[in-house]
């Protein structure tokens, strides 16, 4: 391990609060501290925050932040990082732009094909009769403005009744939107991955069966799930990230949802040394400018 001299650009590791890292805490930890490792492998200088101790930072700002938080208050305060030139992975808007109200419109604005979805507003109820109706034969009611944190996040619903019931619960729970997305038969598939968000170079990529999804191997294009995936990332202004498809029985290939830094928990060894080398690249690119 090389050791950090006293010049070296340091950086600071963000955690994933308690709330947002719905039983993966340690799993959502471990990648964190080992991306970490390596940058510390590499001489750089690093260090770890709870996420309400962003805010409460004093002293000289890192060069580098790198985070897994995905709560307001915290991305709040990487914004204000960022204004200070601070360079943040993932960066509090790439972030923000994984919320399903977000991802919608910047997925479909690129070309990514996505199940059908419509966002609806919680706060009013479905109209008496509607031209979605079709839509909400087979469909998932989800939260529009985050990703699962708990039960009831992500609603299957068969019918219009159904749909008010799963917009009532989340409704109850003052979310103020939901997505609704039209159920796709196929195999789940999720993918992770690592890119430069400022110039769309691809890095590394992994896609699996979650083995709670058992799948009928319906066969598909793995280059075309990769393409897809990093322009869905790039759309999204993601660095480091992870997400959903639906491949059909005919080998079509849906983009489900997109999300920010995930645990990496089967590959960690593996993401973590192509996160920690982006991150380094990153670290000698901004100590190249100051010079």
């Amino acid at each position: 391990m090389k050791r950090a001299s006293a010049d070296a650009p340091t950086c600071r590791g963000v955690f994933r609060e308690v709330e947002h890292s719905p039983g993966r805490r340690a799993d959502d930890a471990a990648i964190l501290e080992a991306a970490g490792q390596r940058l510390a492998q590499a001489g750089f200088s690093v260090a770890y925050l709870e996420p309400e101790a962003v805010a409460a930072h004093v002293g000289a700002l890192p060069s580098l932040a790198f985070a897994m938080c995905e709560g307001q208050a915290a991305l709040e305060s990487l914004r204000v990082w960022e204004s200070r030139g601070v360079s943040v992975v993932n960066s509090p808007i790439s972030i923000v732009n994984t919320h399903r109200e977000r991802t919608i419109a910047l997925l479909e604005g690129r070309g990514i094909p996505m199940p059908e979805s419509q966002l609806l507003d919680c706060r009013h109820p479905l109209p008496k009769a509607s031209k979605d109706d079709g839509l909400f034969a087979a469909c998932w009611v989800k939260q529009a403005t985050e990703h699962k944190t708990r039960e009831g996040d992500v609603i299957f619903a068969t019918d219009r009744a159904s749909v008010e019931a799963a917009l009532d619960r989340l409704r109850s729970r003052g979310l103020p939107s939901a997505v609704v997305q039209r159920h796709v038969e196929g195999d789940l598939v999720k993918f992770y991955g690592v890119s430069d968000a400022a110039t769309a170079a691809a890095a590394w990529f992994r896609w699996f069966y979650p083995k709670e999804h058992p799948a009928a191997g319906h066969p598909f294009d793995t280059r075309a799930l990769g393409d897809l995936a990093y322009r869905a990332a790039r759309a999204l202004e993601l660095d480091v990230w992870g997400g959903d498809a639906i491949v059909t029985p005919d080998g079509g290939i849906y983009v489900i949802d997109l999300n920010a830094w995930p645990s990496f928990a089967l590959f960690r060894e593996e993401a973590a040394d192509h996160i920690g080398a982006h991150l380094a690249t990153r670290l000698r690119r901004l100590a190249q400018v100051a010079v």
